[in-house]
Order: structure tokens, then C-alpha cells, then sequence
């Protein structure tokens, strides 16, 4: 009996060890993508994403209407490693993250600034595989908004 509690606490503590590992992990690649914008380095943010990634935001246009817009990820990484005014800054605020073997979700709430200039709020919903060993963003969608941030 004490070698099946014993054998059933190991199962369970290396579990939990897993999921923190994946959890930092996947911390790790969307703090790198953040970082990447903020130092205006497209490498690092490229290397964030798996080759066939897909980049959405959410937004409600002038006249009420519900839009998407979808952006190629090519698109924003050559957006962030041109020259242009001001930091790119997203901070985020809050993150919940639910792994399931090699998938997960994160729900971001974040602020988005260039420099020390509020342009917009929002959330950020990322799909993340593991592939190799290593976690991808396979999916970002996003939504934007100036007011009801705090």
C-alpha cells in the first residue's frame, strides 16, 4: 500500500512539474514576442511564432459594426523591425493560461503604448502548440479598445 501512495504521489508531483515547466515556457514566448516590439527586433519576434500562424484583431468600427481584420504574420514582422516613431510597448496586465498536452491557451488583458502614449486596451487570445519540445504561437487574436481599461 505505501508503494502505490508513494508511486501515486511521484505521478502526481512530476505532473505538476510539468505544467509549471510548460507554463514558464509559454510565459517565455509571449514575454519574447513583447520584447521583440519593444526593441523593434523582428528575429525575435519571428522566431515566436510557428511558420503558418495566423494574426487577428476584433474591433467595433465607427458605425457600431463588428469588424475582424486579419494581418499576415510576414506583414507585422516586417512592421516591427522598420524603422519607426516611438517604443512599442504592450504591457500586460493579467494572464490565464490552460495547457492540455502539447496545446495551449492565453488570455491576456494588456495596454498597449508608444512610448509613455496610451493608444489602446484589450485581450489577447493565443493558441500555442508544442512542437519539438518548444512552444509556438499558432494564433493570435486580439481585441481594442480606448475606454473601460482599468
Amino acid at each position: 500500500m505505501r508503494i502505490l501512495f508513494f508511486t501515486l504521489f511521484i505521478l502526481i508531483f512530476s505532473s505538476s512539474i510539468k505544467a509549471q515547466n510548460d507554463t514558464l515556457a509559454i510565459n517565455q514566448v509571449i514575454t519574447q514576442l513583447f520584447d521583440g516590439m519593444r526593441i523593434s527586433d523582428s528575429n525575435l519576434v519571428k522566431n515566436a511564432f510557428h511558420t503558418e500562424a495566423t494574426l487577428q484583431t476584433v474591433f467595433t468600427n465607427k458605425t457600431g459594426e463588428t469588424k475582424l481584420h486579419e494581418e499576415q504574420i510576414s506583414e507585422f514582422v516586417k512592421a516591427v523591425g522598420t524603422p519607426h516613431d516611438g517604443i512599442w510597448n504592450e504591457k500586460i496586465t493579467q494572464t490565464n493560461i490552460q495547457i492540455d498536452g502539447n496545446l495551449a491557451h492565453a488570455w491576456t488583458t494588456y495596454e498597449f503604448y508608444v512610448d509613455d502614449r496610451f493608444i489602446h486596451c484589450g485581450v489577447n487570445s493565443f493558441q500555442l502548440v508544442k512542437f519539438n519540445n518548444e512552444w509556438k504561437i499558432i494564433s493570435i487574436i486580439d481585441t481594442r479598445r480606448t475606454a473601460n481599461c482599468h
